[in-house]
């Protein structure tokens, strides 16, 4: 079952990893401000920067909690914002902007997941608990003085 956790991990900061880029281009600005986004030119590099950092922790298993929260704040703006489909009022449109509403939901529910129950056994965050807890075991004992009557 410890692949399961690595694999889920690396299945679902892959498409945070390949989209942060796309939050870099001046296409992905002007999108987002005409879905209303205050300061797009400020938030959508810096919702970019949130994807591609959790993304990586995620898939390192690096800090992985932090790294969820990072994919959670980063989803619910975006999810809430640019994927509003009730406001569409072409039907097609609105058909997809559902589902990747509804996609978004379902990457919340695993972010949320992982920001609960960790990155798993096979990570550097589990690596770096096993050596911490392996060089506090490993402390030498200093031997005690007994002192008697003669």
């Amino acid at each position: 079952m410890k692949y399961a956790a690595l694999a889920g991990r690396q299945l679902i900061s892959m498409i945070f990893i390949i989209s942060s880029a796309g939050h870099f281009s001046p296409q992905t600005v002007v999108w987002a401000a005409s879905h209303h986004v205050p300061l797009p030119e400020f938030l959508v590099p810096l919702s970019g920067l949130m994807a591609l950092a959790g993304g990586l922790s995620v898939l390192l298993g690096f800090h992985t909690r932090f790294g969820a929260w990072l994919l959670v704040s980063f989803l619910l703006p975006v999810t809430m914002m640019m994927h509003n489909f009730w406001a569409v009022a072409d039907p097609a449109i609105s058909q997809i902007e559902k589902a990747m509403f509804i996609k978004n939901v379902a990457m919340l529910g695993g972010a949320l997941f992982i920001s609960y129950f960790g990155a798993g056994p096979l990570s550097l965050d589990a690596f770096m608990k096993s050596e911490s807890t392996e060089s506090a075991n490993h402390t030498t004992s200093v031997p005690s003085i007994q002192t008697g009557s003669s």
